[in-house]
């Protein structure tokens, strides 16, 4: 039910602003080859983590550079935890392949979402995917729209989120990026069409 509101939702939004929305995407900032050191310098992102552990690192931050300097990383970010597809898809998706993840010399397998970190931690706890992938929180947006992945969804009651998407990094370029259509669908983000991308 809460997928169709959304998909509800989101093709209405998509209706009445087609026009910005086709010309805002021709010029997104992020697309192969964009350098995300360059094009995110200034913002960090939050490791999921429980309340305690954020008291007891003075609420520490991870830079850009520390995710993605001189690493092999995927990323794969989605409108928000505890969501259908997020948490009974997308996420799924990345937990069963992280093996074949590894064997391409893959350093880490990323899950961004615009949540705070103890929101994160808490889903990647009940999703049993802590120890798998990494999760961190863009609790301000502030990643996505570094990057014009932001995405409202103030329609289905979510506000600022981002888009589904997934991309492949090498030392901070991104090698390959897949964006969906729209946030309740699950075509191109996937596990399985990443792997095919390395």
């Amino acid at each position: 039910m809460a997928s169709t509101i959304l998909r509800r939702a989101t093709s209405s939004v998509i209706k009445s602003s087609l026009l910005t929305e086709a010309s805002r995407r021709s010029y997104a900032s992020v697309a192969v080859g964009t350098d995300i050191l360059s094009a995110a310098s200034q913002v960090s992102l939050q490791k999921a983590r429980s309340w305690d552990e954020g008291v007891t690192s003075n609420f520490s931050t991870t830079s850009v550079n520390d995710i993605f300097k001189g690493k092999k990383v995927v990323i794969f970010g989605l409108p928000g935890a505890y969501t259908g597809v997020c948490s009974q898809q997308h996420v799924p998706s990345y937990k069963k392949n992280i093996d074949k993840f590894k064997a391409k010399g893959i350093d880490s397998v990323i899950c961004v979402a615009v949540n705070d970190p103890y929101v994160m931690n808490a889903w990647a706890d009940k999703l049993q995917a802590n120890d798998v992938i990494e999760f961190y929180g863009d609790f301000d947006g502030s990643f996505h729209q570094s990057l014009e992945l932001g995405k409202d969804l103030s329609a289905a009651l979510l506000g600022p989120r981002s888009e589904r998407w997934s991309a492949y990094v090498v030392d901070g370029k991104v090698k390959a990026l897949n964006v969906e259509g729209a946030p309740s669908d699950f075509k191109v983000s996937g596990a399985e069409v990443i792997l095919e991308q390395i």
